[in-house]
């Protein structure tokens, strides 16, 4: 569990995302099976998924895998508003909420920065209001980074920042996590998996010997707490179609976390390995 800087609340560390894997078109098979990965996280102890407008029919899907699963643990949901101007956002998150089923969000986030300015006003009413009960700003690999930067430094509003990290991707150590930390910002990590090339980076190579001492029986596993052990992340959300994958990627809560030393023992292997 970690907990959530602006008001002590504590979540899961391994999330959910559904970029990707949950735009699927309704009346299929695709779809049904949705239901049975987010019931596979809800039953491993998951509560935050994350979607977005961007991502086609994932937020129709989540909708839809919810009303099915009726009765479930209640999740943490965390979506984006990612259009130009206040008015348009406000039409976006209001169908946000039909498509999910729901009369408020835990998390509203800016996609990408997208007009950010524009729609804090409303993003400030909505938490008023109840409609909401976080706000953040999130931006991918690569993207942006100084931009952010100086949101997480200049403006209080934000509770949660987004932005991607894995054991292969580590330029926001330097300056994105430490200044979330030091500001109270809730970090949510995308791609700890680089979309999943991480594992083919490793296909065919073993676990180093003392994985076991970190709890750690897959690279999934293994890539999931070198993310989520950093003190300054709050969740990582990676995205899987495939039941078997969510099960082993929740098994990463469970079992010890590895420690600074540890965690620089792991990068040094994954990057000799790796090549």
């Amino acid at each position: 569990m970690k907990t959530i800087p602006a008001s002590s609340e504590k979540i899961p560390a391994v999330g959910m995302g559904t970029w990707l894997t949950f735009n699927v078109a309704p009346f299929t098979e695709a779809r049904k099976q949705r239901v049975d990965v987010l019931r596979a996280f809800l039953e491993a102890g998951g509560r935050l998924v994350d979607s977005s407008p961007m991502y086609g029919l994932a937020e129709a899907a989540v909708g839809y895998c919810r009303e099915q699963l009726d009765g479930a643990p209640q999740l943490f949901s965390a979506t984006k508003v990612w259009i130009p101007t206040r008015i348009a956002g406000v039409g976006q998150m209001n169908l946000s909420l039909k498509l999910w089923g729901l009369t408020s969000f835990d998390l509203m986030q800016v996609h990408n920065l997208l007009d950010w300015e524009a729609h804090l006003p409303t993003l400030t009413e909505w938490k008023a209001a109840r409609r909401l009960r976080y706000l953040g700003v999130t931006t991918s690999h690569g993207r942006r980074h100084d931009d952010m930067l100086d949101i997480i430094e200049k403006q209080p509003d934000f509770d949660f920042t987004q932005f991607s990290y894995s054991i292969a991707d580590r330029e926001v150590e330097e300056k994105l996590l430490p200044a979330a930390a030091a500001r109270g910002k809730a970090v949510i990590i995308n791609r700890p998996f680089r979309t999943g090339e991480l594992f083919e980076r490793v296909k065919g190579k073993p676990l180093p010997p003392w994985a076991g001492e970190i709890g750690c029986s897959t690279w999934a596993q293994y890539f999931l707490k070198f993310v989520v052990s950093h003190p300054a992340v709050t969740c990582a959300i990676p995205a899987t179609s495939s039941v078997e994958h969510m099960r082993e990627n929740m098994a990463a809560l469970h079992g010890p976390m590895p420690d600074a030393r540890q965690r620089r023992r792991m990068a040094e292997y994954f990057e000799r390995v790796a090549g």
